[in-house]
């Protein structure tokens, strides 16, 4: 989906010679690995952690980061050939995938519902979803909270055009919830507990019983097809820092608190809402993120209808 935000940030990356002109044959043989992360997450606890550096020098690789707002954003650098690598939730595969972006499923860490909400102001007089009728609500659009709000809605019989929706990055949404411009918010960790924290914003509902708000893994074909192996020890890497966080909560919180100047109190909160442990896709998240993506189509919100199978990575061995 190729948004003016998602162009502006591919000419921030390229003018800032993040992205490089390593496209490509020209790409390939630098041996560079470009990975876009987003706010919080493994892939930040991976890239604090340095551990991924070493064991990638030895296959002749080095790794160059990228951080994104959000998923979409995240992708639009991947289906320009800015990145090779990144995590997003579930809706913006999928919102990338119908545009046309080749883009790969290499892994997925566990559901995490209670890791991504539906604000509203403390003293608002929303108390139920069904009170969203005709209310202006914000949202990354194309995001993991895409999802959340479309089956929230429909859990009280209530369609998108049911709102106006408000589609706004996330520092932006802010900025309008607090002021008074919008009703509500749906948006995730760690933004969610800032929020929460910062204002006293109420959960209307998170993903509970709703959506699952699993995490997922993204590569370019490139990737899978010319560096198999090094696409393994990213993901090997991935696991074993998982398991380090889930053994070494209070060492995680403290760094991801450091890196992104949040009191380690709410890094525990959105910490403590994560799922960890990346895997393959199985049939049974194949078959829900299909869901998702039927369910967006069936709304007009894709301009085509995709299958979710043939973009997972079958890895030969």
């Amino acid at each position: 989906m190729r948004t003016n935000i998602g162009r502006r940030a591919i000419v921030v990356l390229i003018g800032a010679g993040v992205a490089g002109s390593l496209t490509g044959r020209a790409r390939a043989a630098g041996k560079v690995l470009r990975i876009g992360v987003q706010k919080s997450g493994s892939l930040i606890i991976v890239r604090e952690r340095h551990t991924l550096e070493e064991k990638l020098r030895k296959l002749g690789m080095t790794v160059a980061w990228t951080e994104f707002p959000g998923g979409p954003q995240l992708l639009e650098a991947l289906n320009f050939g800015a990145i090779d690598f990144g995590t997003t939730g579930e809706a913006p595969p999928i919102f990338a995938q119908a545009a046309g972006t080749a883009l790969v499923y290499v892994g997925y860490e566990p559901p995490s519902p209670q890791g991504e909400a539906i604000l509203v102001p403390k003293d608002s007089p929303i108390t139920r979803i069904a009170d969203l009728k005709g209310r202006r609500v914000a949202l990354n659009k194309g995001s993991n909270v895409h999802y959340l709000l479309v089956q929230a809605l429909a859990s009280v019989g209530l369609k998108p055009a049911d709102i106006t929706s408000v589609y706004l990055a996330p520092a932006d949404a802010r900025a309008a919830f607090e002021r008074g411009s919008v009703d509500a918010w749906a948006i995730w960790d760690p933004f969610l507990a800032v929020a929460q924290d910062a204002t006293g914003a109420r959960v209307l509902a998170d993903g509970t019983n709703l959506a699952p708000n699993r995490q997922f893994y993204l590569a370019t074909a490139a990737l899978t097809r010319d560096y198999p192996a090094s696409l393994r020890v990213v993901l090997d890497d991935i696991g074993q820092n998982d398991r380090w966080a889930q053994d070494h909560r209070a060492e995680a919180t403290q760094l991801l608190a450091a890196n992104m100047g949040l009191p380690p109190g709410l890094i525990a909160l959105s910490l403590g809402r994560m799922g960890f442990g990346v895997a393959p896709l199985t049939p049974e998240v194949i078959a829900d993120q299909q869901k998702i993506a039927d369910t967006f189509h069936a709304l007009g919100l894709t301009p085509a209808a995709i299958d979710v199978s043939s973009a997972v990575w079958q890895p030969t061995s």
